[in-house]
This record gives structure tokens, sequence and C-alpha cells, in this order.
């Protein structure tokens, strides 16, 4: 049996796009390949767990500096599992310097099929990432194959326009049969909705960071009356600031950190998800998704190069405004609340999308027709 080393950033329970990336490959593998994990801890403690029957080993992380962990005894552990473990196969998720940094010399050997698993260009970092760019040409070279979430960004890229003869889309997807409510879920979501009757309700959820654009949905809500309510769930460095911005604006509700029975009850009872991300940062969406699998239309921002406007088409699943331009995506949102029929329109058009295109199962068989690709 192959064995494969999946290596992200983070895995299982922390949340993420990547991090639930990677955890839907390896259980669309399982039983058809041996596999183990090698991760970053979320704290400075080394960890060695057993995750849905697959060795997880997380390495103890000293600090993060410009948003990469840096952990003394990584390149330990990668020693180890190269040494004795023996991958024959590696499926790396990009980005990630500090690792690749040191796995590179490993796959000097080409009996291991390197699978790189490009979710994103750096693009934060404008200095830093002229530094990496020999990096990620080196892991696009040595890549037997490359896999980008949507066709959008295997076209824009720069990195991956002269290799596309090697990439392939797999989108993300969603596991429907974690977003299944229970029946005091669904009486709690009732008892809201009932609460919230002469509302229009919008919702949002997400890391408050600066590429989630939390700041504009704040801003769009000062251009719309008061028929609408605003949730935003997540936590995150800026969400005292983004509190701020929104005070004395009693639209704007925030909830904080999400149980995923809360997130569930809200995502049933909105009835426009709003996505305001602003850079190719937000390379997918599964959030995005996840508001669309509930038949809810979304608004969200044109972003060059990213995977979000593959995921929510405008004038189909919902509606997309200019990037940055709060009036703009308020005015998207207003359209979409006083306009029912579109509203209904785009909402069973933006399920029909992923029902097509991200569920698990589908997922499921990309993966293991990757694999067999030989």
């Amino acid at each position: 049996m192959d064995r494969i080393l999946h290596i992200p950033n983070y895995y299982k329970p922390h949340i993420g796009g990547i991090e639930q990336t990677c955890h839907d490959i390896v259980d669309s593998l399982a039983g058809a390949y041996e596999q183990k994990v090698l991760c970053f801890s979320e704290d400075e403690q080394d960890k060695c767990e057993i995750i849905d029957g697959v060795e997880v080993r997380k390495c103890g992380v000293w600090k993060k500096v410009l948003s990469q962990s840096i952990s003394f005894s990584y390149k330990e552990a990668l020693d180890e599992y190269f040494n004795n473990y023996k991958p024959n196969i590696v499926i790396f998720h990009y980005p990630n310097p500090y690792v690749a940094h040191y796995l590179l010399p490993y796959l000097k050997d080409n009996n291991i099929r390197f699978i790189l698993w490009y979710h994103m260009d750096i693009v934060k970092q404008k200095f830093i990432r002229k530094f990496f760019d020999l990096q990620t040409k080196r892991l696009i070279n040595r890549a037997n194959q490359i896999v980008t979430t949507s066709p959008i960004y295997k076209e824009k890229s720069k990195f991956l326009k002269n290799v596309q003869e090697k990439v392939i889309v797999i989108p993300s997807c969603i596991n429907e049969k974690r977003l299944i409510l229970t029946d005091a879920e669904k009486d709690k979501a009732i008892k809201l909705k009932e609460e919230l009757k002469d509302k229009k309700i919008v919702f949002s959820f997400g890391r408050h960071v600066k590429y989630k654009g939390f700041r504009y949905l704040i801003e769009a809500s000062k251009y719309l009356d008061e028929s609408f309510k605003i949730f935003i769930g997540g936590t995150g460095p800026l969400l005292e600031k983004n509190k701020k911005l929104a005070f004395g604006d009693n639209k704007v509700e925030f909830l904080g950190k999400l149980s995923d029975s809360d997130l569930k009850v809200y995502l049933s009872i909105m009835d426009i998800y709003a996505f305001p991300s602003i850079t190719k940062n937000e390379a997918f969406g599964l959030a995005l998704a996840e508001g669309m699998y509930f038949k809810k239309p979304a608004v969200t921002f044109t972003i060059e190069g990213s995977g979000v406007n593959y995921v929510s088409i405008n004038n189909v699943t919902g509606l997309e405004a200019e990037n940055r331009n709060s009036l703009d995506f308020a005015r998207c949102i207003n359209e979409l609340g006083k306009n029912e029929k579109m509203k209904e329109e785009y909402a069973l058009n933006a399920y029909k999308r992923v029902e097509e295109l991200m569920l698990f199962k589908d997922f499921k068989i990309n993966c293991l027709n990757l694999l067999n690709d030989n």
C-alpha cells in the first residue's frame, strides 16, 4: 500500500479552509492508502494524536513571524518521517514557506511523487514574498501534479501560467452531513426567525482579519434602512476595531465565536449571505459555499484572480460589488432584500451550484482519480 505524508499548516480541530481541505483529502483516501499528517500545533507543545484513525503529529510553535509559524521541533519530525515512515507520496499544502525550506531537500528523491496543493499565491507580505519567489518556482518545477481549487486561480496565478499542463482543478468541498440540523436546532431557528420576522437577515462569518473585509460590510450597513439586521460571527485580531466601527449602528450585531450548532442555526435563518473578502488571500471560500448550500443568495466583492467569483457567480447565485466599495456592497444587499423574486431565483441557483460542484462525494472521486493518475 502506498504511503502518503500530508503536510498542511494546521489540522483538525483547527478551523480554516486549508485545514478542512486537507482533512477532506485524508477522509477521501481512507482505506486506499496508508496516511500520516505532519503539521503545526496550536500551542508550544508537541503532540501526536490519532484523529479519525490517522496519526497526526503536531509540532509546537515557538512564535509566528509575518503569519508564518516557527517550530524548533519541525525539522526533527520531518527527518523522522522520511527516514522511518518513508512516504512515497507527499501532498504539500501551499503556502507554507518555512516548511518548504526543510522539505525541498527530501524531494530530490525522484521516486517520491510530489503533489502540490496550491491554495494561493503569497500576496500579503509585499517585500518578503520576493524572497520566496525562487522557492515557489522550485516547488512548482518539482511537483508531479499541482492542484488548484478553481479554474480562476489556475489561469490567473503568475506562478502557474507556464505549467498549465500539470495543473488540475479540484474544487474544495463541504460535507453536507455536518450541516444537517437536529430537531433542537430547528426549533431554535424557528424561534429566532420569529423574533426577527420583520427583518431581512444578513449573515457573515469568519476570522476578523484584514482580507476578510468586515469593515466594508459594517460600512455598508450605514447605507441600509432599518428593515435589515446584520449578524457577524467569528473572532480575530480586528474584532474590537470592527465593533468600534459599528458603534451606534443597531443593525449590526456581533456574535463572537460560534459553535457548529449555532452556525447552522444562523445559516438556516438568514436571507442573504454576505462574504466581503477583498483579496486573493481568499482563494476559494468554503464558508461562502456553506451559505449557498442553505439556499441563500450571496453578496461578494469582485476579486481579481480569486476563486470567490468562481464559487458564487454574479447575477446567477448572487450579486458582486466593486471591490472595497461599501456603497456598492450595500446596493447589492438592498437589491436582494427588496426583490423577492430575484432572491428566490438566486437562492435556488446557489444551492444547485454547490450540489453540482462542491459536495464531498465529488471531491472524493476527484481525489481518488488524482492519485490513480500516474
